[in-house]
């Protein structure tokens, strides 16, 4: 298979999704959209209702397994959280036979699930962490005192997560262990698999992982880190509404961590992006207190408006925003050559 010109591509955009976080997915894409514009490529927008269906130009959209989508040469899916960032859409795509910007099945049902992410860095090994305890619904219910036992070990305040939500939604902060049964009821309205994690000292600090194209002359590593930044906030900790209101929070670049911390922050991204096998891109989340450096999650597919913390990140490190769609799409298109070059 040969790829396509260099100059233009035709790129499906996939926008909101059946999740709770469709309206951040419809910015993102828009901006994803906009970006591939500016970059001279041509768009056609897809947009997934909160009903699940998929339409174009106001259209139900009809897929047929083998014949790719609406003849783009990649799709950009910028979708988050659940059926779209977990590897449901990623397997479809696989199915239509297209290249797709991102991770694909496996990496992003593991990433999308909290526990099981942080299972798989303690398993490699080498990956410090935030301690946490994973509960499923089933086992809450059958052995609920032997779960509390096991969440008291972590101490308190303790951050209660739905473990497959993205964008902050549904986390509650528990300072007291009174009201953890409570936390984990509610959370479990949202998910079947809850993560409790300890409160970690020190500053929340985000590094973006880009992918590296085969034309670049240093492939001694497969992809890239981008300088830390700093999240600070305005005040409380950091929700939903820190995140995506106006002056929630602020990316300070750089990072106010020392250069051997910064240089930590950056192989354990890497590490991280590499053992879960991603492609593409990821923004992965620490808390940085002295030297002491700690993975807390990796987000496969990052708010992605020019203003979202990834599209600064990698700014810093030298890409404008049409830049950065463009290699993701390029990344996209060799994956799919490599793909196609093994017998499955």
């Amino acid at each position: 298979m040969s790829l396509p010109s260099v100059s233009t591509l035709t790129v499906a955009v996939l926008a909101g999704g059946r999740s709770s976080e469709h309206d951040v997915s419809l910015s993102s894409a828009a901006s994803v959209r906009d970006g591939l514009l500016a970059g001279g490529h041509e768009v056609a927008w897809v947009q997934i209702g909160e009903d699940g269906a998929w339409r174009h130009e106001g259209r139900r959209l009809r897929v047929c397994p083998g014949e790719g989508l609406l003849g783009a040469d990649v799709v950009f899916p910028a979708l988050h959280g659940p059926f779209g960032e977990d590897g449901t859409v990623q397997g479809l795509l696989e199915s239509l036979d297209v290249a797709y910007v991102g991770s694909g099945v496996a990496a992003s049902a593991v990433c999308l699930n909290k526990v099981l992410f942080k299972q798989l860095m303690r398993a490699v090994g080498g990956v410090p962490q935030v301690h946490f305890v994973g509960v499923r619904e089933e086992h809450w219910a059958a052995r609920g005192s032997e779960v509390l036992a096991q969440i008291a070990r972590l101490g308190m305040p303790v951050f209660v997560k739905p473990a497959h939500l993205g964008s902050s939604l549904g986390i509650v902060k528990v300072a007291d262990s009174e009201h953890v049964a409570d936390a984990l009821q509610d959370a479990f309205a949202h998910d079947a698999v809850v993560i409790v994690e300890a409160m970690a000292p020190g500053l929340e600090v985000e590094c973006g992982v880009l992918g590296r194209l085969r034309s670049e002359a240093d492939t001694a590593e497969q992809a890239l880190a981008s300088e830390p930044g700093e999240i600070v906030l305005a005040g409380g900790w950091y929700d939903f509404n820190a995140k995506y209101a106006p002056g929630g929070m602020e990316l300070r670049l750089p990072a106010r961590i020392s250069a051997t911390a910064a240089q930590r922050v950056r192989e354990l991204a890497v590490a991280a992006f590499n053992h879960a096998g991603c492609d593409g891109l990821a923004r992965v989340d620490f808390f940085v207190d002295g030297e002491q450096v700690l993975v807390n999650e990796l987000n496969t597919m990052p708010g992605f408006t020019p203003t979202s913390v990834y599209a600064k990140l990698m700014q810093r490190s030298g890409f404008s925003y049409a830049e950065l769609v463009d290699r993701l799409c390029r990344l996209a298109l060799e994956r799919r050559e490599r793909s196609r070059a093994h017998r499955h």
